[in-house]
């Protein structure tokens, strides 16, 4: 039998509030079989390359399933995120030794054996596209900043966008796709650093630290003279409040995540005291996972316009690579500091 020791990551406890610790998460080591006499049929065996680093890894460490209802892992799984990895063993003919793939419930592991069906798209390795882009631009964050702007909030040119934690994975992207469309776009960030990264390299209009200007309802009085048509929220509480009060007549919302909400438990959650506005101006606010089956099927129309903006060099990405997989909790922990920008992605072995 041919077998490979594999370094993977544990949760041992849940983290109801506050960012998870090396109290909630162990790594551990297992030896994994990777000849086919020793994997079930059907099965791949993989060396990890890449693994994303998103919030909704983190939703799944709460242990309820109130706010975004995230399938919790179980105590003592592996954690698992969406991943690409090199086949190194397989049990199915669809795939064979060497190809790099990429599914969305790989483990945080150095090698897994994960049936087939797990495995959504191969990539071509040396092709034109970076590998790391296959998990931000062309993977969650790119997928749901496509559909916040483009299914949902569908802004037309010379309107007025406003993207929340604008220099995060979400919102680079779908600060780009709004200028695509012709509409002037506003971030806002929690650095002055931020705010010149969304304007010079994502190509926004204007940009604000909210921790500077900390009266955000001034704010937005300052930098939306003539209103918000369009609002894709990633924060939630203080910020979507105050925009509820500079909201256009029939503007849209995207709930698309409230990162400022995650590590708390309902009752401490910021509440919103002015949707009565929403009535006032027919606003249409609505919230989105991307993993719904209808916006699953929008999936190929996703890839075919954003591997086209790309290409094209339309599109740019930013990419905060941690690496070795020892590194995944502080990669998770930097989720939620206000240093982080761009896309965080494990690279799994040191380069």
């Amino acid at each position: 039998m041919t077998t490979m020791e594999s370094k993977e990551w544990h949760i041992v406890a849940y983290a109801p509030e506050g960012i998870p610790t090396s109290d909630n998460l162990k790594l551990r080591s297992s030896t994994i079989p990777v000849d086919a006499g020793s994997i079930p049929d059907r099965h791949v065996a993989l060396e990890m390359l890449f693994l994303s680093v998103e919030p909704f890894v983190r939703s799944r460490m709460t242990g309820r399933e109130d706010g975004l209802y995230s399938p919790q892992l179980d105590l003592n799984q592996v954690v698992t995120s969406f991943g690409i990895g090199r086949v190194v063993e397989s049990t199915d003919d669809k795939y064979a030794k060497g190809e790099i793939v990429t599914g969305p419930f790989l483990p945080v592991a150095e090698y897994c054996v994960v049936p087939s069906d797990f495995i959504i798209k191969k990539i071509e390795p040396n092709g034109d596209i970076p590998l790391p882009d296959y998990l931000s631009c062309l993977g969650v964050p790119g997928f749901a900043a496509w559909v916040g702007i483009e299914v949902l909030g569908e802004p037309k040119a010379g309107s007025n966008v406003f993207i929340s934690a604008a220099a995060g994975g979400v919102g680079m992207y779908a600060g780009q796709l709004a200028k695509l469309r012709g509409c002037r776009v506003v971030g806002s960030t929690g650095s002055d650093e931020k705010v010149i990264l969304v304007k010079e390299e994502f190509g926004y209009d204007e940009a604000f630290n909210y921790k500077k200007e900390t009266d955000l309802d001034a704010a937005l009085s300052k930098y939306f003279p003539d209103g918000i048509d369009m609002y894709l929220d990633n924060v939630g509480g203080k910020m979507l409040e105050a925009v509820l009060n500079h909201v256009n007549e029939g503007a849209r919302i995207s709930l698309c995540g409230m990162i400022s909400e995650y590590n708390k438990v309902w009752t401490e959650r910021e509440g919103v005291r002015n949707l009565l506005n929403m009535v006032g101006k027919g606003v249409r606010m609505e919230g989105f996972m991307v993993g719904s089956p209808s916006h699953l099927a929008r999936l190929g129309d996703f890839a075919r316009e954003m591997e086209g903006h790309l290409r094209q060099g339309r599109i740019r990405s930013k990419h905060k690579i941690y690496h070795g997989v020892e590194s995944f909790l502080e990669s998770l922990q930097s989720l939620f500091s206000s240093s982080n920008m761009g896309k965080v992605i494990l690279q799994v072995k040191p380069s």
